[in-house]
């Protein structure tokens, strides 16, 4: 290929190459935003808010990343840390305290595939890829889903399953756990053999199990050839899930909560989980997701992510597709939307017709630079909310 440039080309590209690689941090933004939807659509589950950050470099290339909550208070300091260096230097700007700003860390991997003309899976050493999809189905409501009929379950996997999918999770919330045993053998019915059904209990978010019930209720999960029971103990107890796991053969499953890597050590030592399931902003970001996928592959533990929704899920496809993964959930899905249905409000905000291409149940990582998102700045500027001064935490979704 250099063969056929110009010395004159040859070197424009060269120097260019070179600037870039000196690309400093110029401004560092982070806002929520509402996007415009109509309130029937609101009640009925679309996705409207997000979280806005943006990276902006003296290149003239700005990195963005779109996330839940944040603590706005915090952007002064962020700022202080990171405006004037080198955008590259990520290393540098780990031990500055960026694992804290995951979603500036995703921005700023965002800058530097766009500067390198790669999608940051190819930086990571990735090749092309589409993911495997499960969703995670969580009805409007009570939160225990004690209102949700098995057969409204059931209904909701057949369709899942009839648009291409081939995995279901749902929620072990109610107040009986046997009753959550029975919705997934209503679902084992009407979907088959060939597709994978999740249970997520949520540690110590609807209260904790006794060791006896998660006992029993791994048991009975079996029967119906579930997949995984997730979480059923508390987040700090390692030794609770490495004994189920020892005495049932459904995987057992946990980690989404977890900054760092020691609490993922712990785990591996103490065979806490069977999957490990970092969240991509959760666990420090992109860089710390790499490194624990490492950690779990040196005990030969796999890693299936903790998931998002809609505009959130660029970088999370950018890591899938870096460390490879054998699911990538998308949650939460509030039936009877699909996906494609509920993330559709965040278009306004892109200059694309499409967020991400779903097809026959995999999602493709898009190979645009960066995470892969044509974003539409000044659209997102318009759609600009104060944060509220009583809730610096901007609020958003359920767990």
């Amino acid at each position: 290929m250099l063969a056929s440039l110009s010395r004159r080309t040859f070197l424009a590209t060269l120097s260019a190459a070179s600037a870039a690689s000196q690309a400093k941090i110029r401004n560092v933004e982070i806002f929520p935003i509402e996007i415009p939807t109509p309130r029937e659509e609101l009640e009925a589950g679309k996705y409207a808010r997000y979280t806005f950050y943006e990276v902006e470099t003296d290149a003239g290339v700005r990195g963005y990343c779109f996330d839940r909550g944040a603590d706005f208070r915090a952007l002064d300091r962020i700022r202080r840390a990171l405006v004037g260096q080198d955008l590259f230097d990520v290393g540098r700007h780990l031990k500055a305290g960026l694992a804290q700003w995951a979603g500036v860390e995703h921005a700023i991997w965002d800058a530097i595939g766009k500067i390198a003309g790669e999608p940051v899976y190819r930086l990571f050493g990735g090749g092309p890829s589409r993911l495997r999809v499960y969703l995670t189905c969580v009805w409007k409501g009570k939160a225990d889903q004690s209102h949700v009929t098995f057969q409204q379950q059931a209904d909701m996997a057949l369709r899942i399953r009839k648009a291409g999918y081939s995995g279901l999770k749902i929620r072990a919330w109610r107040p009986n756990p046997i009753h959550d045993v029975d919705a997934c053998g209503e679902i084992r019915a009407a979907v088959g053999p060939d597709f994978s059904i999740m249970v997520d209990r949520t540690a110590d978010l609807n209260g904790l199990w006794s060791y006896p019930t998660a006992l029993a209720v791994a048991r009975a999960l079996e029967k119906h050839n579930v997949a995984w029971l997730e979480e059923p103990f508390a987040r700090d107890d390692f030794f609770s899930p490495a004994r189920l796991a020892r005495e049932v053969d459904i995987a057992i499953t946990g980690g989404e909560r977890f900054q760092g890597l020691d609490a993922y050590r712990e785990c591996c030592v103490q065979a806490s989980y069977d999957i490990l399931q970092p969240d991509p902003i959760l666990c420090g970001g992109l860089s710390m997701i790499r490194k624990i996928a490492a950690l779990a592959e040196s005990f030969h533990r796999p890693i299936v992510m903790h998931g998002a929704m809609g505009l959130r899920v660029a970088g999370w496809l950018q890591a899938g597709a870096a460390i490879g993964v054998p699911w990538q959930e998308l949650a939460i899905v509030t039936p009877p939307f699909l996906p494609e249905e509920q993330w559709s409000p965040a278009l306004k905000v892109l200059n694309s017709k499409s967020l991400f291409t779903i097809r026959d149940g995999y999602i493709d990582v898009p190979p645009s630079p960066g995470l892969g998102l044509d974003v539409n700045r000044d659209a997102v500027r318009e759609f600009r909310i104060p944060p509220s001064p009583l809730r610096p935490f901007y609020p958003q979704y359920p767990e």
